[in-house]
C-alpha cells in the first residue's frame, strides 16, 4: 500500500525557515516522482515543486524558486522540502504526492495519484 506522511509544518515568522518531510512507504521514491503542493485558505491547490530522484530532476514554480529546495534521501525513502525566506503568502497546508509515471505531464502537475494528509505551515508577518 502506497503511503505518504508529511511532517515538519508549524508557525514561523516571515524570513524564517522550515523543513518539511514526506516519508514514503509501500514503494521506493527512486521509482516515482514526488511532488509538493500547497493549498491556502480560499485558494486552489497548487503544485510548487517535484523531484525524480532516479533522474536527478527537480522543478520549481517561480514563486518558490531560489527559496525552496527539494531533495530526496533514498536510504530513508523520504523527500524533503527546505523552505527558506518564508513569506506570509507561503501560509498553506502543504501536501506531498507521488506520481508513478515520469514524463512531461508532471509539468502540468498531472499524474500525482497518491497523497499524504498534509501539514500546516503558517508564516506570520
Amino acid at each position: 500500500e502506497v503511503q505518504l506522511v508529511e511532517s515538519g509544518g508549524g508557525l514561523v515568522q516571515a524570513g524564517g525557515a522550515l523543513r518539511l518531510s514526506c516519508a514514503a512507504s509501500g514503494f521506493s521514491i527512486d521509482d516515482y516522482a514526488i511532488g509538493w503542493f500547497r493549498q491556502a485558505p480560499g485558494k486552489e491547490r497548487e503544485g510548487i515543486s517535484f523531484i525524480t530522484s532516479r533522474h536527478g530532476i527537480t522543478y520549481y514554480v517561480d514563486s518558490v524558486k531560489g527559496r525552496f529546495t527539494i531533495s530526496g534521501d533514498n536510504a530513508k525513502n523520504t523527500v524533503y522540502l527546505q523552505m527558506n525566506s518564508l513569506k506570509p503568502e507561503d501560509t498553506a497546508v502543504y501536501y506531498c504526492a507521488a506520481a508513478g509515471t515520469i514524463g512531461s505531464q508532471l509539468l502540468s502537475w498531472e499524474g500525482f495519484d497518491d497523497w499524504g494528509q498534509g501539514t500546516q505551515v503558517t508564516v506570520s508577518s
